[in-house]
């Protein structure tokens, strides 16, 4: 038999890190690897820990203008090991794809980012610009301490990024059919709706919140918050938990809670959404009570050189013509477009990611390997 065709420089450093248990907002030991390569390259690496999360900030160059690579080495939960069809974390490959916690998601898009920059660093030592690289450990969980932290600490020193590539997994198919441009807001909100509880037998003597709030939910279900614009969807609300009650079959609740989040384009500002939901509530409601939370302020890059030189790559590499998106959940994204940079979205596929037996496929790594090393020639090398 002929042994296997040995892996790629991104393959290799993909697999290293799927083998790291770094469940968020746990590192586990990737950064450091980072760290390690990326010095060799010449890059100069600062750990920059808030809380107990780990991020990273590795620079090559010191003028302007900026090119950031943005990527988290956290993950979420595998669940079960027995579900996998090989442990989570052991990174096998079987039939031209890495599997793995991570894979996807985005521990193959870092390795790709990694990659690509250390030898254009090595082939371009004295290239135009500067190169950077924010890692985080703490994008799959709260998203206070990562990306959020580090671009306020460097903002406050007079650091300003000019192009962003976030490299999480925007993929649908095959790489290169999705770019995302934008990302929509996402506004939470928790309705509390208290009654009266009593016993199931007497139904007169108690008040029955969540006989209330049925009518209510299918009113918001049903309306049309808006019809999108330009590339963002229309806004849509979803009920993601509802609560109450004891527990027993024969006690009528004293109180519900009802858990909703909208993703919202920007032709629908958080507060005139909040104005109209609250409008519903009380058409139906005589008392309620609302706590809201803000995720994220959407977001969109107009055209400019970063979206063309990631255009132009990703047909120079794939042949296809990417469709430019904003759908999809929030990114570390909506922390670095507020600074004024332009920032898009682009790495593997996405179909597996949080799933169990997720995986990449090796050529697909390969592919954003070659995408992202493009993007750098087109943006710093040719400015010499």
């Amino acid at each position: 038999m002929h042994p296997p065709p040995p892996l790629s420089a991104t393959v290799a450093l993909a697999r290293d890190l799927v083998r790291r248990e770094s469940v968020s907002p746990r590192d586990g030991g990737c950064q450091q690897i980072l760290a390690a390569r990326l010095q060799r390259a010449g890059f100069n690496c600062r750990s920059m820990p808030f809380g107990e999360v780990s991020n990273l900030w590795a620079r090559h160059g010191d003028a302007q203008p900026l090119l950031v690579f943005a990527g988290h080495t956290d993950v979420v939960p595998a669940g079960p090991e027995s579900w996998w069809r090989s442990p989570p974390f052991a990174g096998d490959i079987v039939d031209g794809a890495l599997y793995g916690r991570g894979a996807a998601d985005m521990k193959g898009g870092v390795a790709a980012m990694v990659v690509a920059c250390e030898q254009f660093a090595l082939r371009c030592p004295g290239h135009a610009g500067s190169i950077a690289l924010l890692i985080t450990s703490d994008e799959e969980d709260k998203a206070e301490d990562g990306t959020a932290k580090v671009v306020e600490a460097l903002t406050a020193e007079g650091e300003k990024i000019t192009w962003c590539v976030v490299g999480e997994p925007s993929c649908a198919a095959t790489v290169g059919d999705t770019v995302k441009v934008g990302r929509r807001g996402s506004l939470g909100g928790r309705l509390t709706v208290d009654g009266k509880q009593g016993h199931v037998a007497y139904p007169q003597l108690a008040d029955n919140p969540v006989h209330r709030v049925g009518p209510l939910i299918a009113a918001l279900v049903g309306t049309e918050w808006d019809r999108g614009n330009g590339r963002f969807p229309p806004t849509a609300f979803q009920i993601s938990n509802i609560s109450g009650g004891t527990g027993a079959h024969n006690v009528i609740p004293g109180s519900v809670e009802v858990w909703f989040n909208f993703r919202y384009a920007p032709a629908s500002p958080p507060q005139a959404l909040k104005a109209r939901l609250e409008k519903i509530c009380r058409e139906h409601l005589e008392k309620f009570s609302i706590h809201w939370e803000s995720h994220g302020e959407p977001y969109q890059t107009p055209d400019g050189e970063l979206l063309r030189a990631l255009v132009d790559s990703v047909r120079e590499v794939t042949a296809l013509e990417p469709e430019l998106s904003t759908v999809g959940g929030t990114s570390d994204g909506r922390f670095i477009a507020p600074t004024g940079a332009q920032v898009v979205e682009f790495g593997t596929v996405n179909a597996t990611v949080h799933q169990v037996d997720e995986h990449a496929l090796l050529s697909e790594l390969d592919a954003a390997t070659e995408v992202y090393a493009r993007v750098l020639d087109k943006l710093l090398a040719a400015q010499k």
